[in-house]
């Protein structure tokens, strides 16, 4: 694992100044993975342009929870499933849904278990799911378009887990009371 630098405005590379200055608009702070990110403008750029095509996916706010944590808690991301947990909760996701995907237990729902299931095969299988899976996954409802939309959401948390896991960024305050870690297996 490597330290890196947790940029401000002040360190950051002249083209990360702009984003980090959105997240200040945004979330009031620069969070320590942007803060991260930012010793590659080219990085952070890619993370903030992925994730405004994942909100403009066809997923619902709940459909995305369901794949970020999924993806989060499979990568063993100590930043991102916290992060996550508590932006789940800003959008009011039902916290039995949030428990159940920390936890790696069964969702309430057939269609969310089914998305869930076949994010988890995209990335178990890198991206050769089984036509079974692949099966489920249109029976909950889901097409095409669905599966090219999860792989958007899959390469954002890509970039946030690894940058996470490489460099072991530090927890921020506000996600402190959402602290994760895997479950033993």
């Amino acid at each position: 694992m490597t330290t890196a630098t947790l940029h401000t405005l002040e360190t950051a590379p002249e083209a990360a100044k702009p984003l980090l200055e959105d997240s200040i608009k945004t979330y009031g702070m620069i969070p320590n993975l942007y803060a991260v990110m930012a010793e590659s403008p080219s990085l952070l750029e890619g993370y903030f342009q992925l994730h405004r095509l994942a909100d403009a996916s066809g997923f619902t706010p709940e459909e995305r929870t369901v794949i970020w944590l999924t993806i989060n808690v499979a990568n063993q991301c100590h930043y991102c499933v916290p992060a996550h947990t508590m932006i789940a909760q800003g959008e009011k996701i039902d916290a039995a849904i949030v428990e159940a995907l920390r936890n790696e237990t069964p969702l309430p729902s057939d269609r969310l278990e089914a998305l869930r299931s076949f994010a988890l095969t995209v990335r178990e299988t890198h991206g050769h799911p089984d036509e079974a899976a692949t099966a489920r996954f249109l029976k909950a409802g889901y097409d095409n378009k669905a599966m090219m939309d999860l792989l958007v959401v899959y390469a954002q948390k890509i970039l946030s887990n690894f940058t996470n896991s490489l460099f072991d960024t530090p927890l921020d305050a506000p996600f402190k009371s959402f602290a994760w870690e895997p479950a033993a297996k």
